[in-house]
């Protein structure tokens, strides 16, 4: 345990060191230089500012669609414009359970509950005990230790740790554009795994050690901006043990999570939503064309997300088209 916990503070050392600042410069070449970053931070605030300001859809007719988020301060305006689009083209009462990641304030979770009344919020001393419950720190150490300080990973255990049922686990940062008939029929009839695609295969670790601690090969191109999986299927001590090896092995990751989930989901039948529908960092003409059923604004589309697509959302007629 002490080699693994001195991987874990040398990871946590190496990404402030090494990725972070590649991590910055990236996302600056991304952003398209330091003009269009500009542009893309004044976009992000009025985006904000206009997520308070939403109109209250309709409520819609039939069975409620539950979808469960993560969010928190930085956050909670993305998680507005992701569940208003959702429900203004699926037509549906919407039932968000939102994980709060410890920073939520009082006028976000009024801003979340004025759009969607129904709105349950798990806060995070209910997700400790939670934790506390069912994966004590000295029987899970390692995914207590990650959901302390990857929050990437509170994803896939908050919502499913000690509970049963099939779940929709979704990230914040998708706007709907069409109506997500995939999405409504799985939540309608559960019966498999739901996982998106992603624009290329990045879990951060080897696929010789990922398929060998899954038993089978894990599949390309797993992405997790949708990811639906039946909670009392997890084996947490699996999940435990994984994790000890890959980060024993091949260090912390920012994608873990990911690699997870395509783990998970290793030679089993599963919904895969169409690439060409719910797409993973848009690029142009879909960029800007926003035909698909979803986009997942991811690395570089962030300009398109933040300058200019939540906007086409005010002002489009194609509601559940």
């Amino acid at each position: 345990m002490s080699t693994l916990i001195r991987k874990l503070k040398l990871g946590r050392l190496f990404y402030l060191l090494y990725h972070r600042p590649i991590e910055w410069l990236n996302a600056l070449v991304a952003a398209g230089g330091p003009f269009e970053q500009r542009r893309t931070e004044r976009g992000k605030m009025q985006m904000e500012l206009a997520a308070s300001q939403l109109p209250v859809l309709p409520t819609g007719t039939g069975p409620a669609i539950e979808l469960h988020l993560l969010t928190g301060r930085k956050f909670w305006y993305q998680t507005a414009f992701c569940l208003w689009s959702f429900a203004r083209q699926a037509g549906r009462p919407l039932h968000p359970v939102i994980y709060d990641d410890g920073t939520l304030e009082s006028v976000h979770r009024d801003a979340l509950s004025r759009l969607f009344p129904s709105t349950q919020f798990i806060a995070q001393r209910e997700a400790i005990a939670r934790l506390d419950q069912w994966l004590p720190a000295d029987r899970f150490p390692v995914l207590r230790e990650r959901w302390q300080n990857y929050p990437n990973i509170r994803k896939l255990i908050d919502p499913h740790i000690g509970s049963q049922g099939w779940k929709l686990v979704i990230d914040s940062d998708l706007l709907f554009f069409r109506r997500p008939d995939l999405i409504l029929s799985w939540c309608d009839q559960p019966e498999r795994p739901l996982h998106a695609v992603d624009c290329e295969t990045s879990y951060g670790y080897t696929r010789n050690l990922m398929n060998e601690l899954a038993g089978t090969p894990v599949a390309d191109l797993v992405n997790v901006g949708l990811t639906g999986l039946e909670s009392s299927s997890l084996d947490w001590e699996k999940l435990e043990h994984w994790c000890s090896v890959l980060i024993t092995r091949e260090r912390t990751n920012y994608y873990l999570e990911q690699a997870l989930i395509a783990m998970l989901t290793a030679g089993r039948a599963c919904t895969i939503a169409p690439a060409a529908d719910y797409v993973t960092l848009p690029i142009e003409p879909e960029a800007s064309d926003c035909r698909a059923v979803m986009h997942h604004y991811v690395a570089g589309s962030k300009r398109h997300y933040f300058q200019q697509n939540w906007r086409r959302l005010l002002t489009d007629r194609t509601a559940g088209a």
